[in-house]
């Protein structure tokens, strides 16, 4: 973004809904690609509600309609460098509904901590009740699956695509996240990675693993280039999709996306003994409510705390 920011209007409640989202849009600082989407999809339904008039019925009857849609898969930008987006036969999942329900919630949200909202003005999102999640459904890898995987990556064309996978299985960090990541991001001495921006705004830090660190050493380079750049051009990520889709292939692994070794990571996690509020902080939920669909899997580590805990009682 350049140029001076847009000033906020101080308690403009006449202002419109689609306004609001570009003002919103002109300040915001996180990384999720599908804000603005969420936001294009409010506009052409609320866009030319004033922000005062904004009602819970209205984004009730909105995500209501929604939930009657099928879904839609991003399928790269066209020639303007529009994203492109194509149907699906299938229901928008519980989960996706939330996703727009949020994106509404947080500019609302924006506005009233900021004092664009008139005085007193109250949250149309918060009688929304969340849709519920079907967490059990969540694909994550076991350990055979993890190791046939990374064998694969071993044997690929890419050499940095065994780097990336163990880094996502062992970090937990999104696809963005990493691929961004440039060598001034990396304490090498430290055993760390900053992640400057992610989805939620916040910087993170991510311990790294001994053997991610012997990795890394095999391709460090300077300190602005990205650690996954392409060769032909070091400003831009290399295109590594299909090279992991073969390692899939190559590893008999199905139903498994990148994303999922985010989940195989925080599984392995809650698996062996950390809590929600760890699994949470290393993935950089902002709400616990996340984070809980790994909760069935940490049977284990609530058992030896009730044992514990409350073992003696007679």
């Amino acid at each position: 973004m350049s140029g001076p920011l847009p000033p906020l209007p101080l308690r403009a409640g006449s202002l419109p809904m689609t306004e609001l989202f570009d003002l919103y849009m002109a300040h915001y600082a996180g990384r999720d690609p599908n804000r603005q989407w969420h936001l294009r999809w409010w506009a052409a339904r609320i866009g030319t509600l004033p922000l005062a008039e904004l009602s819970d019925d209205q984004v009730h009857a909105a995500l209501e309609g929604l939930a009657q849609q099928t879904s839609r898969f991003y399928a790269g930008k066209d020639a303007d460098g529009q994203p492109i987006y194509r149907g699906k036969p299938t229901p928008l999942s519980p989960a996706t509904i939330n996703r727009y329900a949020a994106a509404l919630s947080a500019v609302i949200t924006w506005a009233i901590k900021r004092r664009v909202a008139p005085k007193g003005y109250v949250h149309p999102c918060r009688s929304i009740e969340r849709r519920h999640e079907d967490n059990e459904k969540t694909r994550f890898l076991d350990d055979d699956e993890c190791r046939r995987l990374l064998d694969a990556c071993k044997a690929s064309s890419w050499p940095r695509l065994y780097l990336l996978v163990l880094m996502a299985l062992t970090t937990g960090a999104r696809k963005g996240e990493l691929t961004g990541l440039t060598w001034g991001d990396v304490d090498l001495e430290g055993a760390t990675a900053t992640l400057q921006r992610t989805k939620n705004g916040q910087a993170r830090v991510l311990p790294l693993t001994p053997a991610v660190v012997e990795e890394l050493k095999r391709f460090a380079a300077g300190r602005s280039t990205l650690v996954f750049r392409s060769p032909k051009a070091a400003e831009r990520v290399f295109k590594f999709e299909p090279k992991f889709l073969e390692a899939l292939r190559q590893a008999r692994i199905r139903g498994a996306t990148f994303h999922t070794l985010r989940h195989s990571a925080a599984s392995m996690l809650a698996r062996n003994g950390a809590t929600l509020l760890e699994v949470g902080d290393l993935l950089g939920h902002r709400q616990l409510q996340t984070t809980r669909r790994y909760s069935h899997l940490a049977v284990t580590h609530k058992a030896a705390l009730v044992n514990r805990v409350l073992g003696g009682l007679r």
